[in-house]
């Protein structure tokens, strides 16, 4: 084999009036061997000619995938195999026609020990091909920001493993609308690409959409399904809603970027403000809140380091050219563990690609698809055939007792009212003893279905903050009660209690619903907390309304809610009436 001529072809992508010329290698070719691609680096312009790169012994081996450079030819060292190099050509990567440059190297003068890691062709290198960002801007907010992502390999390693499901269709989106490729790395600085992430500000999802955005771009939300975590239709929401922005702001990214984080009001307020006192209106010039000050730096920190990982010592985990998932049709709602084994995978894979729905199974409401990992849908299409629509969910048949409402029903079988009305065609919520209602129900144990909006909430609620310095307790929510009063009456930070379950400050809460709250030890309200729960004393309490009661009266007077009484006791409406009866369940040390 002739081991004395190893072709580069390399490419070029020429900044206009820039100090650097990003370069990066198109195709390795070594006779008889299987080449890899290495990334794209940024080498120093010289005005009169371009100046070669620098190989070293380790970095031909990535290149050429070989254990050692000994593999070519046992007698050969280093000098001898890189005066095999005879040829680097460069192209330029946009279509501006440029001539392609040929550069021919005498071997003898040729330094090779300092080029940037070289990796292998995967996504990394993909996105470069497309980055449009002016990444030679140098200010001191992104240099902060790409010293904290250059100082945390392990963070990188993460959000790469989580994106290595989404990437390719991010990627590929972006790619079709001719978007910069830079805004790929958005979700990880809007999610760190979590697909379950919930913001204090409320928005969720890897692309952190608010309730009222995600509606304006057709993210439904409701019990069983939340469009803002779907990854395929959150992400066209996303582009699409950048891509709006970048139009307002007459094609800056930059201002449009900001846009997505803070509002296009407060962009274009912040301009008005700049031109009214004679000022540039670019982004870096404009007065914004500390947190978009701070984003689109780490966009810009992001990208360079994607260009050039070696340069911030940064190892980048490959993330393939190859679709993760495809999608595939369900026609009707079906249980997510039943579709997990019809596709052959892992029921936590099909909430990771389908971490828009909530529950257990699809919403009977739509969106009737599920993204399989790449090479399932034929086998899921075909086991699907199989089975009739009305045994794609299991039903239970339920006979309504003596004190039962809908709301302590779907309660006890982790469904909704509204499903229960829908599937038995109740116009109201009155329900009669003996009659029996139509319930659906999980194929499978409520732990089996791990991923599913109530066992991540589980998970959260049972996970102590502090290690072992603080212990949990629990808070069932009351009329007038609010997250806010909470903290203040357990002496405990806002968010931090939002935190731990699930929530965000500002989300409203619901009677009935159970709170943790984590407090020290030692802390006397824990006490006073576990010495009221050690005296509570549950009786059932048969109470008959008087003339001038209401339900609030009642309540107060028993020390229970107003939600918890219409529960106990099947109530349709406000009113009540003189002579009726109530059953309450009271504890009998706290009535006033």
């Amino acid at each position: 084999m002739n081991m004395r001529l190893i072709s580069i072809i390399l490419t070029m992508v020429f900044l206009s009036g820039c100090q650097s010329i990003p370069l990066g290698i198109d195709k390795l070719s070594v006779p008889g061997l299987t080449s890899k691609t290495p990334s794209v680096n940024s080498f120093k312009r010289d005005k009169s000619a371009v100046k070669i790169p620098e190989w070293s012994r380790v970095e031909l081996v990535e290149m050429m995938d070989l254990t050692t450079l000994d593999e070519l030819e046992p007698e050969q060292n280093d000098l001898e195999v890189l005066s095999g190099i005879e040829t680097i050509s460069f192209s330029p990567l946009s279509s501006d026609g440029r001539e392609q440059i040929t550069a021919k190297l005498d071997a003898a003068d040729y330094a090779y020990r300092h080029i940037p890691t070289v990796v292998p062709n995967d996504l990394w290198f993909e996105m470069r091909k497309h980055f449009k960002l002016d990444l030679t801007v140098n200010n001191s907010r992104i240099q902060s920001q790409y010293n904290w992502y250059a100082r945390h390999q392990g963070y990188m390693d993460r959000v790469a493993k989580r994106a290595s499901r989404y990437m390719f269709y991010v990627v590929e989106e972006i790619k079709k609308r001719g978007m910069p490729a830079e805004m790929a790395l958005l979700p990880i600085v809007e999610s760190a690409f979590d697909p379950f992430a919930y913001s204090h500000g409320r928005a969720s999802g890897m692309w952190q959409f608010i309730p009222s955005t995600g509606r304006i771009y057709g993210l439904n939300q409701d019990w069983w399904y939340d469009g803002r975590r779907d990854v395929t239709a959150s992400t066209d929401a996303a582009l699409d809603f950048l891509e709006s922005l970048a139009k307002r702001f007459d094609g800056d990214w930059l201002l449009a970027l900001a846009a997505y984080n803070s509002g296009g009001g407060t962009v274009s307020k912040a301009m008005r403000k700049n031109r009214e006192k004679g000022l540039p209106t670019d982004y870096w010039s404009l007065n914004l809140p500390k947190e978009t000050s701070a984003y689109v730096p780490k966009l810009l920190a992001l990208s360079k380091i994607i260009w050039n990982p070696s340069e911030a010592n940064i190892k980048l985990t490959s993330i393939s050219t190859e679709p993760y998932f495809e999608k595939v049709s369900t026609q009707s709602q079906i249980d997510l563990a039943q579709a997990a084994q019809i596709a052959d995978v892992p029921l936590d894979e099909i909430y990771l690609l389908n971490p828009g729905f909530n529950q257990w199974a699809t919403s009977p409401n739509g969106p009737h698809y599920l993204l399989v990992p790449k090479g399932k849908g034929e086998l899921f299409e075909k086991e699907l055939a199989k089975i009739p629509s009305n045994q794609r969910i299991s039903w239970q048949r339920y006979t309504i007792q003596s004190g039962d409402s809908l709301s302590t029903i779907a309660v006890k079988f982790n469904t909704t009212q509204q499903v229960i009305r829908d599937v038995n065609n109740l116009r109201s919520s009155v329900i009669v003893a003996g009659k029996t209602l139509l319930i659906p129900s999980a194929s499978r144990k409520s732990n089996d279905y791990s991923l599913s909006a109530n066992q991540r909430l589980a998970k959260r609620q049972s996970t102590n903050p502090s290690a072992s310095n603080l212990d949990r307790t629990t808070y069932v929510v009351k009329s007038g009660d609010s997250l806010w009063n909470i903290s203040q009456k357990y002496n405990v930070n806002l968010r931090s209690l939002a935190k731990w379950n699930g929530m965000a400050p500002r989300d409203l809460l619901k009677m009935g619903q159970t709170l943790v709250i984590w407090l020290p030890k030692n802390s006397p309200k824990l006490a006073q907390i576990n010495l009221a729960d050690s005296r509570a004393v549950i009786r059932k309490v048969g109470y008959t309304i008087r003339s001038g009661d209401s339900l609030n009266r009642i309540a107060n007077k028993f020390n229970v809610s107003v939600n918890e009484i219409n529960k106990w006791n099947t109530l349709t409406g406000k009113y009540i009436q003189p002579g009726q009866y109530l059953t309450l369940y009271v504890d009998v040390t706290r009535i006033q």
